[in-house]
């Protein structure tokens, strides 16, 4: 089973990243951009019996800072 972990810096948590960004749209002359918050994209391949709550755990443990960041978790179907 192909499971997508979406991970995105939590509401006024400082994105240098995301501003480095803006800035550099701006300066290649894109106009009406009012924000960019930049976040990562995780892929994993599971067993399929892998219960939602492992996947919950590895995401709390691991792959995202509970303190600064949110997380998605998005199982896909395969065909």
């Amino acid at each position: 089973m192909k499971v997508i972990v979406r991970v995105s810096l939590k509401p006024g948590v400082l994105d240098p990243q995301g501003r480095a960004v803006h800035h550099a749209l701006e300066g290649l002359g894109f106009t009406g951009i009012e924000d960019v918050r930049v976040g990562r994209l995780i892929e994993l391949d599971v067993a399929d019996g892998t219960s939602d709550a492992v996947i919950d755990d590895m995401c709390r443990k691991l792959l995202a800072n509970m303190v600064i960041e949110n997380y998605r978790i998005e199982k896909l179907e395969t065909a």
